[in-house]
């Protein structure tokens, strides 16, 4: 029943890889994922708060998505979402969600040109025997990888295997391709451009290739960021190329399901230090590690069809000469009432080592301490 509810979710954020699967699909859908929970957090350098947060397990949102047969075994698909916060009623903010636009820089505190900015993704294109093509702001193929293959905690709660690994979740002007092959292979590919810069620097792009065979799934990803000069103040170079490699899978066993990642990070942009969602803003509490190598171990052991216990440990070793390690240890459990309602709670300790400032954040927000608690209810629709 849980493993129902979070594939609902997790496909609210995957579309394309959905559409492509489904080509048949007519009409217009609306969904949306409705999460509030408290979040307690411990080692803020400027004191903590517990508070109420929304999307801590995974962001809020309302979305729709669309077909329509344009040929022989060819559809035109769209997708749009929009974020919002159960604990104001309003849109989600730049200052909670970590996303900017432009120059702004989320991570400054004396940053006074932040803007809202609503779209969770926003994409079009189309899928058939080929597979799917989509052009918008979509999901990064590392993220997924991470979220839809390593992570336990499907990069929500103060669990999140994005606390310590990858850079951002999605990226604008992207156009995307993704099929599923036969035999339960897949593969996929993403190029971006940047509004802000027409060089190379100001370019993105990605693949990944899959494998599910039986009780396993494996997929590799690699995700290519440019550094904005205007942005960064710095002559453009090789090295401050974002670079992200990731290795996923996960076994299904008699007793659960085992979860393992081995992450290379590279460049001046790799690191969740960066605004989650736009690597380019420079603003930051702490100097990023340029060049990482990071462990994941995971698990979730269900007791019955409805309580899950999760559990991941993370390794990040920074190969940088300031040496800032880090280990995060996290916990948790959920229980679902339905395939589309669950309660969940979450606890997760990073250890920084040498001056590192990695924080424990969540689905929504990029947390401020080194230690966080949440406990909240998830519903999709």
């Amino acid at each position: 029943m849980l493993k129902s509810l979070v594939t609902f979710v997790m496909l609210g954020g995957s579309a394309a890889a959905a559409c492509a699967q489904d080509a048949g699909a007519r009409g217009i859908t609306t969904y949306g994922v409705l999460d509030a929970g408290l979040v307690g957090e411990g080692g803020c350098t400027n004191g903590c708060a517990t508070r109420v947060g929304s999307g801590v397990a995974s962001a809020s949102r309302i979305g729709i998505q669309g077909s329509e047969a344009v040929g022989e075994n060819t559809t035109a698909i769209f997708g749009f979402e929009t974020e919002l916060r159960l604990d104001t009623g309003r849109a989600a903010n730049n200052h909670e969600t970590g996303r900017t636009l432009d120059h702004e820089q989320a991570r400054n505190p004396g940053n006074d040109v932040a803007r809202e900015r609503l779209e969770h993704q926003a994409w079009v294109g189309l899928s058939g025997e080929f597979g799917a093509i989509t052009i918008g702001r979509q999901y990064n193929l590392e993220y997924r990888a991470l979220a839809d293959v390593a992570d336990p905690f499907k990069g929500g709660t103060a669990g999140s295997a994005t606390n310590l690994i990858g850079g951002p979740r999605r990226t604008d002007n992207t156009v995307q391709y993704y099929k599923t092959l036969p035999n339960g292979f897949s593969a996929g590919a993403s190029w971006a451009a940047r509004d802000l810069d027409t060089s190379p620097a100001g370019r993105a792009w990605g693949m990944t290739v899959g494998l599910s065979s039986g009780p396993l799934t494996v997929r590799a990803a690699h995700r290519n960021q440019g550094a904005v000069k205007a942005q960064l103040n710095y002559k453009t170079s090789n090295e401050m190329t974002s670079k992200n490699s990731l290795l996923a899978a996960n076994l299904r066993l008699g007793w659960g399901t085992a979860y393992a990642a081995y992450s290379m990070s590279r460049g001046i942009s790799n690191s969740p230090l960066f605004n989650p969602d736009n690597p380019y803003a420079a603003g930051l509490a702490r100097t990023p590690s340029n060049s990482s190598r990071d462990v994941l171990f995971g698990m979730a052991v269900p007791v019955d069809r409805s309580f899950t216990l999760l559990a991941s440990y993370i390794r990040k070793d920074d190969r940088d000469l300031a040496n800032q390690d880090a280990n995060q240890a996290a916990f948790g459990a959920s229980y679902a009432l339905s395939r589309r309602t669950d309660f969940y709670v979450a606890y997760s300790h990073i250890r920084n080592r040498n001056g590192a400032g990695y924080t424990v954040g969540n689905a929504s927000a990029p947390g401020s301490g080194n230690k966080a608690f949440n406990i909240g209810m998830r519903h999709a629709f």
